[in-house]
C-alpha cells in the first residue's frame, strides 16, 4: 500500500502542484511573520541592552500618557552628585535629551524621518555604551555647534558646516554641523542631533540644572540589582530607577506594539490563506478520489481494507502538505528578508545576515502545512475508505453528484440560525466588549453556514447567472450553465475560496467607509473654525508656532487645544484612565458642542470638567459630581462635572468618555505642555483666503505643521482610515491569487474527467474555439457566483460592525458602491484567468484518444 500510495502521490504530482501552492503561502505568512519579528526583537534587544546603563535613574510615571502633552519630565541634575557618593558607582552622567523637536535645513525642509521615528535632540557625551561614535568633525563646543548622525546626513546631504535650526520646546535656535557620528549598532530609523550638555539643558529642557534621565555605571565586581538598591536608599522613591535589563525590556515593550501590528496582520494573510487553502485542497481530494474510484475498487477487490485506503489518501496528503511547508519555509524566510530589506528602505537599519529562526518557526510551519493538509484532505479519505470492491467492475458516476443534499440543509441552517442569532446580538448590545464579542462569533458561524450551506445556493443562483447563455451563445452557453450546474458540491467548495475573501473584503470595506462618513459628518457638525492649525501625526509643538499664528493680521479668534492624561475615580467605584482636551474659553467661537446639561462657560470654569452624556450614565456621574482626578506628573485635585455633551462620540482611543475642561485648569495642574491644534477664525474685515496665505506664510519655517480648513481636515482622516483600505485591498489581492488556484485546479481536473466527454462532443462537431468559450463560461458563473456569495455576506458583517462603530459614536452606514461593482467585474476577469489553462489544454486533446479514454 505505500508503494502504491507514491506511485499515485507522483503520478498525480501535476495535479497536486496548485493545492500545494495553497499550502506554501500559508506556511509563507506564518513563518515569514515570526521571523521577522523575531529578527527585529533579537536587533533591538541587542541594541538596548548594548546601550542602557547600567542604572537609569528617571522621573516618576504616574499615568500611561496614550497621547502627547509636550511636557518633558525631568530630575535635577545635582542628583548626579548625590550619586556618585554612593558606593560601587564607577561615573554618573546628565542626560538632556528631547524629542519633540524638529530639525530643518537652511531650506526650511525637515531634516527628521518621514516614516514615523523620532528626530531625537540630546546632549554629546562618550562611554562604551554610545550607540554612535564621532567619525568626522570635533564634539560640540558652546551653543552653536552640533553634531548630526551619519545616515540623516548622508540622506538629507549635509555636510560639515551647514547650519540647521532646532525647533524645541523652549524656542528655536541655530546651529551648526561640526562632526559627523556613526552608528555602531542598529539604527532604529532615529535622527539624532548631539549638543553640549549646557546648550541640551537651556536649549531643549528651557533651564541649566536639570536632566530628563542620570546614567549610572556600576563600579567592577557590583551587579546591576545591587547598585540599584543602594542609590534607591540614597534617593528614596521619588524618582524611577531601572537596570540595564529592566530599561531594555521597557524599550523593547515599546517597540512591541510596533512589531505586533506587522506580526498580526501578516498572520491575519496566514488566516486567510490557511482557510481558502483549506477549500482548494478538499475539493482537490474529492476530484482526484472521484476520478480514481475504479482503481480504488481494484485495491479493495486486491484486499486492502477501509483503514488503508484511508491511510493512504492521508498520506498522499502529508506528502503535500509535507512539500509545501518546505517550499513555504524557505519562501518565509526570503518574505522575511524581503521585509527587512523594506525595513532598511524606511531607515531602520536591519541586517538580513543576523536573520533569526528560531526552533518554533519551522515547527510552526509544519504543523500549520501539515495540519492544513490533514484536515482538508481527512473528509475525501473517509469517502475514499466507502469505495466498494464492486466499484472496480463498474464505471461508476462521480462521487457526490447525485447524493441529496439534505444534511447540509439541516447543517446549514442551524449553525446559519446560531451566527444570526448572534450578529442580531451585537447590534443590539448597548456594551462594545459584549458587541464586538457576539460579532466575533457571529462572523465565524455564519462563515460556516455559508460554506456549508453553499451548494444548495449553486442551482437556484447559476441558474439566473447562467439564464441569459444559451440565448447570446448557443448550445455552448447551455452546456457551460449544465456543467456548473452538474456537481453544487464542486461547485460551491469551488466559489467558497473567492467567497471567503471577499466577504472579508466586503465587510471592512463597509467599515472603513461607514467610519470615513462618520467622522466627515462630524466634522461638519462639531467644527466651527475656518483652520486647524496641527501636525499630521497629532504631536504638539513649540508655543512659539502659537505666537506665530497670533501675530498674523488676518487671525482673529485663536483657540489652543492641549491633551492632558488623567485618572478619575468615578462614583461607579472605578478607577479610569483617560486624556482631556482643555481650551480656550472662546471655544464656542471654534467649534459646535451640544450639551445635555450645562454650557461651554460651566465646562470650562477653574477646577471644572465636561464629558459625554452617555459615559457619564455608565458610570453614575451627574451635573455637580466631584471627581478625585491624578494628572500626569501627579498632581492630585477634585474637578467638578460642570456639563454633559450630548455628541454621539465618546472621544476615540486614547480619549474615552469624551473629557474636556479649560486650558487654565490644564495649565495649572500639567504646567509646562505644548498646544496640539490651534482653530483660526479670520479677524473682521479678512476673508479665509486672506487668512490661509497669511497663516501659510508666517509658518513656512515650521515644516511640523500643516494649516487645514474642513476639506483638508476630512482628506486627513481619509488617508488615516486608508491604511486599514490598503490592507483590505492586499486581503483581496491574496483572495484571488488563492480562488484563481482553486478554480485552475477544480477545471484542470474537471477536463481530465470529462476527456471522454470532449473527445465525443469534438467529434460531433464541437470546435476548438468553441469548446475553449463553453469551459471559460463555466469558470465565469463559477467565480460571479462566489463573489456575489461572499459580497452578500460581508455586507451583513458590515453592517454588524457599523452597529459596533456605533457604540463609538461612528452612527454613520455607508456602502462603497464603487468597490461591489469593482468586485463583481473583477470576478468576471478572474473568471477568464482562470480558465485560460484548463481551456488551452482541452482544445488540444486529441479526439479519437480523448474517445478511448477511462
Amino acid at each position: 500500500m505505500l508503494r502504491a500510495t507514491l506511485r499515485s502521490f507522483f503520478a498525480h504530482k501535476g495535479r497536486l502542484l496548485l493545492s500545494a501552492l495553497a499550502v506554501l503561502l500559508s506556511v509563507a505568512f506564518v513563518s515569514g511573520s515570526l521571523i521577522f519579528s523575531d529578527t527585529v526583537s533579537s536587533t533591538f534587544d541587542r541594541l538596548f541592552a548594548s546601550t542602557s546603563a547600567d542604572v537609569t535613574v528617571e522621573p516618576k510615571k504616574s499615568l500611561d500618557e496614550r497621547l502627547p502633552t509636550g511636557v518633558v519630565r525631568t530630575v535635577p541634575a545635582s542628583l548626579a552628585e548625590r550619586i556618585d557618593s554612593v558606593d560601587g558607582v564607577k561615573a554618573t552622567h546628565v542626560d538632556a535629551a528631547a524629542e519633540n523637536i524638529t530639525v530643518v535645513d537652511a531650506t526650511n525642509k525637515a531634516v527628521g524621518p518621514t516614516t514615523g521615528a523620532p528626530t531625537i535632540a540630546t546632549n554629546w557625551y562618550v562611554t562604551e555604551r554610545s550607540p554612535v561614535k564621532l567619525t568626522s568633525g570635533h564634539a560640540p563646543h558652546g551653543p552653536g555647534e552640533a553634531l548630526l548622525d551619519k545616515d540623516t546626513a548622508d540622506k538629507k546631504k549635509l555636510r560639515i558646516g551647514d547650519t540647521l535650526t532646532v525647533l524645541a520646546q523652549p524656542g528655536s535656535f541655530k546651529v551648526e554641523i561640526v562632526g559627523i557620528a556613526t552608528f555602531t549598532t542598529t539604527n532604529p530609523g532615529a535622527a539624532l542631533v548631539f549638543l553640549d550638555t549646557e546648550t541640551a539643558q537651556t536649549k531643549l529642557l528651557g533651564r541649566a540644572g536639570v536632566a530628563t534621565a542620570i546614567s549610572v555605571d556600576a563600579a567592577d565586581g557590583v551587579d546591576d540589582a545591587t547598585l540599584k538598591q543602594r542609590i534607591a536608599a540614597e534617593l528614596g522613591d521619588a524618582y524611577e530607577l531601572k537596570t540595564a535589563d529592566e530599561q531594555a525590556k521597557s524599550a523593547a515593550a515599546q517597540l512591541g506594539g510596533f512589531l505586533d501590528v506587522i506580526k498580526w496582520v501578516m498572520l491575519g494573510f496566514a488566516g486567510v490563506a490557511v482557510l481558502v487553502g483549506i477549500f482548494l485542497i478538499v475539493n482537490t481530494f474529492s476530484m482526484l478520489i472521484a476520478q480514481r474510484t475504479r482503481e480504488l475498487g481494484l485495491l479493495r477487490a486486491l484486499g486492502a481494507d477501509r483503514r488503508q485506503v484511508r491511510r493512504s489518501v492521508l498520506t498522499e496528503a502529508l506528502l503535500l502538505g509535507f512539500v509545501g511547508s518546505t517550499l513555504g519555509l524557505a519562501a518565509g524566510i526570503g518574505l522575511a528578508a524581503g521585509l527587512i530589506e523594506l525595513m532598511g528602505l524606511l531607515g531602520m537599519n536591519l541586517s538580513a545576515a543576523e536573520m533569526v529562526v528560531k526552533v518554533a518557526t519551522p515547527v510552526s510551519a509544519y504543523a500549520v502545512g501539515l495540519g492544513v493538509t490533514f484536515v482538508a484532505a481527512y473528509l475525501p479519505a473517509r469517502r475514499a475508505a466507502k469505495v466498494s470492491p464492486m466499484a472496480a467492475l463498474a464505471d461508476a458516476e462521480v462521487a457526490g453528484v447525485g447524493r441529496p443534499l439534505t444534511v447540509r440543509a439541516i447543517a446549514g441552517s442551524v449553525v446559519g440560525a446560531a451566527g444570526a442569532a448572534a450578529l442580531v446580538g451585537c447590534a443590539v448590545s448597548e456594551k462594545t466588549a459584549t458587541a464586538s464579542s457576539l460579532l466575533g462569533l457571529g462572523v465565524v458561524l455564519t462563515l460556516i453556514a455559508t460554506v456549508v450551506a453553499g451548494p444548495l445556493l449553486v442551482r437556484p443562483v447559476i441558474r439566473v447567472l447562467g439564464g441569459a447563455f444559451p440565448k447570446l451563445f448557443g448550445s455552448v452557453g447551455r452546456m457551460s450553465q449544465r456543467n456548473a450546474l452538474r456537481n453544487p458540491r464542486r461547485t460551491g467548495a469551488t466559489a467558497a475560496a473567492l467567497m471567503v475573501g471577499l466577504a472579508l473584503v466586503g465587510g471592512l470595506s463597509i467599515a472603513s467607509a461607514s467610519m470615513t462618513k462618520s467622522f466627515d459628518n462630524q466634522i461638519d457638525k462639531t467644527l466651527g473654525a475656518d483652520f486647524v492649525v496641527q501636525n499630521s501625526n497629532f504631536q504638539p509643538f513649540p508655543q512659539e508656532i502659537t505666537q506665530k499664528v497670533k501675530d498674523v493680521d488676518s487671525a482673529g479668534t485663536v483657540v489652543r487645544q492641549r491633551f492632558a492624561p488623567l485618572a478619575l475615580n468615578l462614583p461607579d467605584g472605578k478607577r479610569v484612565e483617560s486624556t482631556a482636551s482643555g481650551y480656550d474659553p472662546q471655544l464656542d467661537e471654534a467649534a459646535h458642542i451640544t450639551y445635555a446639561s450645562g454650557n461651554t462657560a460651566a465646562a470650562l470654569a477653574p477646577g471644572s470638567i465636561a464629558m459625554d452624556r452617555g459615559y457619564a450614565e455608565d458610570h453614575k456621574v451627574r451635573i455637580g459630581s466631584v471627581l478625585p482626578a491624578e494628572f500626569a506628573g501627579g498632581t492630585k485635585t477634585r474637578l467638578t462635572v460642570g456639563a454633559l455633551t450630548d455628541m454621539d462620540q465618546s472621544g476615540g482611543p486614547g480619549m474615552e468618555g469624551g473629557l474636556f475642561m479649560g486650558l487654565g485648569t490644564v495649565e495649572k495642574y500639567l504646567p509646562g505642555g505644548q498646544d496640539a491644534a490651534l482653530y483660526v477664525n479670520a479677524a473682521g474685515g479678512s476673508d479665509a483666503k486672506e487668512l490661509r496665505k497669511g497663516l501659510e506664510r508666517a509658518l513656512d519655517p515650521y515644516p511640523q505643521v500643516q494649516v487645514r480648513d474642513q476639506a483638508d481636515y476630512k482628506e486627513l482622516i481619509r488617508q488615516q482610515i486608508a491604511v486599514m483600505l490598503y490592507l483590505v485591498y492586499a486581503l483581496l489581492g491574496l483572495a484571488i491569487v488563492i480562488a484563481v488556484l482553486g478554480v485552475v485546479n477544480t477545471l484542470a481536473l474537471s477536463v481530465v474527467e470529462r476527456t471522454r466527454e470532449i473527445g465525443l462532443l469534438r467529434a460531433i462537431g464541437l470546435s476548438r474555439v468553441q469548446l475553449r468559450r463553453m469551459i471559460r463560461l463555466e469558470s465565469v458563473v463559477i467565480a460571479v457566483f462566489g463573489a456575489l456569495l461572499g459580497l452578500a455576506l460581508g455586507m451583513v458583517w458590515g453592517v454588524a460592525v457599523q452597529q459596533v462603530l456605533a457604540l463609538e459614536g461612528l452612527t454613520a452606514f455607508a456602502i462603497p458602491w464603487g468597490t461591489v461593482i469593482a468586485v463583481v467585474v473583477g470576478s468576471v476577469v478572474v473568471g477568464l484567468a482562470a480558465a485560460v489553462l484548463p481551456a488551452l489544454r482541452a482544445s488540444r486533446m486529441n479526439v479519437l484518444t480523448a474517445i478511448a479514454h477511462e
